[in-house]
This record gives C-alpha cells, structure tokens and sequence, in this order.
C-alpha cells in the first residue's frame, strides 16, 4: 500500500501528525470491516444496573461531599458539536424548492411541515426570539409580519449569515434558556451546574471544554463576559480549559470503489475522527475523578434539584467504589497475598464490579489468581447514569460476548451490532435502559498515577459510516466512541437515575419541552 502514496500524500500526513501505518491501518480497516459485537442480554435492573436505595445514595453523598472539597474533580464537556443538526428541520426547508408561506406549510399536512410551524408558532418561548426579532429590525423587516405570511426571511435571518448564523455555530454557543429576558447559553449552563456541584473547599470549580479552533475566540469571549457576574454570584472561581481534537486523530475516507479518496484536486481528504478522538484530550488532563456530559443535556437553573443530586450520587458511588478497589490492590501487593486476600478480591470482583472470573483462574493457584486480579483492577472505571429507553437515538447498556466467550458490560450503539441478525436485533430492541452519556470516572491508579488510556481502547471498534463531499458519496470512518470502544476495557459500573437528569436538545423543538421553559 505504501507505494501508492505520493509525495503530496506523505506530506499532508506528516502534516497532521499521522504516521504512513496508521494511514495504511485506516485503509485495512475499510477493506475490512470492524467485526460486529455479540450482543448477549440487555442490561437490566439486578443485572448490570444497579438501583441504589435512601441509604445507599446518602453513603454516597457523604463520600462525594469529600472528595468534592479536596478538590479531585473536573467536569469534562464534549462542546464541538455543531447546530446544524438542531436546526436540520428548518435548513431543509430553507434549501428546499418548498414554498415557506405560512398557508402552504399548513396545507402540506407534512412532518417536516408541521416542525417549521411548530417552531413559527412558537417563536416567542425560544431564548433568542429578541435577538432576531432585532436583527430582523435591523433591515427593516417586521418580525410578526414575517411569521403571519412568509417565513423565509425569519429562517434566512435566523440560521444564515444575513443575520444571527445559527446554522453555522456550535450548540455550546447558543441560547438555549432564558432569565427574565437574559438569554444563557448552553456553555453558561453548564458553568452554573458546576458552580453548584464540583466546587471544592476554596471554591475552585474545574472544567475542559472540548472546541473546533475556530470557534474557541468566540467561547473565550463568552467566558470573559460571563464569568466575573457568575463567579460574584455563587462565590466561585472556574478554572476553565479548552482543547481540540488532535490533527493526529483525523482519519482518511474512502470512495465507494475503496480506495483512498481525494478531492478535485487530487489531495487525500482528511476527516474529523468523531468523538471518539477525544480520549486523546481526556487523557493529557491528568485529572483524577472525571464527569462527562454531552453539552446539549442541561436544564434551567431552577430545575437542577435532580441533576445535581444523581451527579453527586454517581460520583460518590464511583469514591467509593474506588476505596475498596485500592484497599484490595494495596493486601493483595502486600507479602505475596495470602489465600484470604485472594478470595475476598474474587467476591469483589465478581459480586461488586460484576466481572467475570474465568474458569481457568477459578481452578488455578493463589499465584495465578491473585496475578489474574492484580491485572484485572488494574483499569480505569466508570460510573455510568442509566435511565429508562423512551426512544431517544443513541446507546444502550449491554452484555457483550467477547471472543473468550466471557460477557461484560458495554454501552453500544446500533451501529455496532449485526442489523441483518434477527436474533441481534431482537436484543438491542429489548433494550429497557437507555445511556444518557452521563459518566464519573476515575483516571488514576491505586498509586495515583494516571492510566494510559489507549490501553484499554477496542481498536477495531471503529465506525464506518455513508457520507459525501461536494456532491460526491464516501465511507468515512471514526475512532471508537469515547463512551464506546474507547471504553470497552475500563471497569464499567451502572446505576439508574431519573428521567429528569436527561433532557438533551438534538432538534430546535426540543427547547420547548418542559426542561428547558421557566417554571
């Protein structure tokens, strides 16, 4: 493969940082396509999911509040994801040959239809209403006239660079809420959120914002705005930092054909790695105890009550947890690990962090198995929020088959499963809980040094997926999910929480729910 790059190739690789294998291995992997995971059961509750009682999440509270003061967390917010996506429903109907007037979209009897006049409808309830009706202002034109004859120039004004250019900036900079007649953007909220969660005794609150480069002037911008009023107001001080996916994890596509594609001018096309690229930013954090949290899933301030406390619930479960894993790392380190040593680790990692000990480790010697569990808790973990599937896209909780035959916990998308199996469908569609990416993790070891968290990738767990580029089809390919295969070998723990710590935003409407309105 290596003589069919040409000097521009190995050029534009070098560039990003990509080594000519990894290229090669990318190619491989299209010709190849990832095997498919072996769904065994669904995760359900007392089989992999835990349900924690008043006693239990109060253990757990007393835990995070400790862990909380001496400073050991950080939140960690995905935040490059674009609003495009939310405003699908209305670029479509801008671009589209479709009339816009208010009589033809109700006489259409259509979904897509019935979305634009959903959002007509009710623009005033939406954060940003003041700002385009201004803009629109600003050209002359009458907001409330717009809206009671033709719609076009509201959305041209709204989504486009003729006026606000929504369509084109990312989630995190939108206004998603608003305060008596502030607007707070994603970005801000969850600013509040940490202000009232990960605080630690000298009122430090850390987060990592992950951001395209050339949106990050515009997030820095926003901090600098903001972060005087918020810190004033809830006695705080963010310690905030933003990264961007690595040139390195940007990954080739291929044409239909599979060979390396390339644009008109014949240059290879390199594409953002999903984010799945971005364990390589969590990693260079250092950090201790993690929580992840896509940037659209927020609330307003005064519905926080049950996000807060299952935030707390899982991060205390995770101290805990964690506690007890050292301590058993620490006797079983200890002067070669006598027998009972050996067998409380067993229960624990059978019974506490359901793992599965292989038949051959159970027969061996005290040797064998306490080298068997010194290599097994030697892993990140996590603590993953679990609520119940009301037929949101995205992942569920599973148990995988792995080639030794031993099932564990993954969260797995469909993606990722055998579609043309009956049997593979029957299970994902059996699925009762649903992820909402709202993960604690711990990063460091029981020596406290931080895990080298490729270790524990699935690399063959990638995504290959149907795209185009200036009008022309390709299979573009993505690194394994961070929540996904970038985790499939970390100790994964489960626990329900309510329905009320998810309410993301993946389409403009969204916003109406109940979540994300004044109360």
């Amino acid at each position: 493969m290596q003589g069919e790059w040409t000097p521009r190739d190995l050029d534009l690789l070098r560039q990003h940082a990509i080594p000519v294998e990894e290229a090669e291995r990318q190619l491989r992997l299209f010709a190849r396509p990832p095997h498919f995971l072996q769904l065994d059961r669904p995760c359900t509750l007392g089989d992999g999911i835990r349900h924690l009682d008043q006693t239990e999440r109060a253990a757990c509270l007393e835990a995070y509040e400790a862990a909380r003061l001496a400073g050991r967390f950080l939140k960690f917010v995905p935040a490059s994801g674009a609003a495009s996506r939310m405003f699908a429903p209305l670029l479509e109907a801008l671009h589209g040959r479709s009339s816009l007037r208010r009589d033809d979209l109700a006489a259409r009897h259509d979904d897509a239809a019935d979305e634009v006049l959903c959002f007509a409808d009710s623009l005033p309830l939406f954060a940003f209403h003041d700002q385009l009706r201004r803009s629109l202002a600003a050209s002359g034109l009458d907001l409330g006239t717009l809206l009671a004859g033709d719609l076009r120039p509201a959305l041209e004004h709204l989504l486009t660079a003729k006026g606000l250019a929504y369509g084109d900036v990312p989630k995190g900079l939108l206004p998603f809420h608003r305060y008596s007649g502030t607007p707070r953007t994603a970005f801000e909220e969850h600013l509040v959120e940490a202000a009232h969660a990960i605080a630690d005794r000298e009122g430090c609150c850390r987060l990592h914002f992950t951001v395209a480069p050339e949106w990050l002037p515009r997030f820095e911008a926003l901090l600098a705005s903001r972060r005087p009023d918020l810190e004033t107001r809830f006695g705080v001080r963010f310690d905030i930092g933003f990264s961007s996916q690595k040139a390195a994890t940007a990954t080739l596509a291929v044409d239909l054909e599979g060979h390396a594609f390339r644009n008109d001018a014949g240059d290879l096309l390199l594409r953002p790695g999903g984010h799945g690229a971005l364990l390589e930013n969590l990693g260079a954090l250092g950090a201790d105890l993690v929580m992840i949290k896509n940037i659209d899933n927020v609330t307003t301030e005064d519905q926080l009550a049950d996000t807060l406390l299952w935030k707390k619930v899982l991060g205390g479960y995770l101290c805990s947890l964690q506690q007890r894993l050292f301590a058993h790392v620490s006797r079983l380190q200890s002067g070669g690990a006598p027998e009972r040593a050996v067998e409380e680790a067993l229960h624990f990692v059978r019974d506490d962090l359901g793992l599965t000990v292989p038949p051959a480790v159970t027969a061996a010697g005290t040797t064998a198995q306490r080298d068997f569990l010194l290599q097994r808790l030697d892993s990140p973990v996590r603590v993953c929020g679990m609520v119940h599937n009301r037929g949101e896209p995205g992942g569920g909780p599973f148990w995988v088959r792995g080639a030794d035959e031993e099932s564990t916990v993954q969260i797995v998308e469909r993606a990722q499963i055998d579609t043309s199996n009956p049997e593979q469908q029957r299970i994902f569609a059996s699925m009762t809980h649903f992820s909402p990416v709202d993960l604690v993790c711990g990063l460091r070891d029981a020596r406290g040094q931080a895990f080298a968290l490729q270790r524990y990738v699935d690399h063959e767990a990638v995504f290959i997926s149907e795209k185009s580029s200036a009008g022309r089809k390709l299979r573009a390919l993505e690194h394994p999910g961070l929540w996904n295969g970038g985790m499939s070998r970390w100790i994964t723990l489960l626990v329900e929480v309510p329905e009320t710590t998810f309410n993301p935003v993946k389409t403009i409407n969204d916003l109406l729910r109940p979540a994300h309105q004044p109360q």
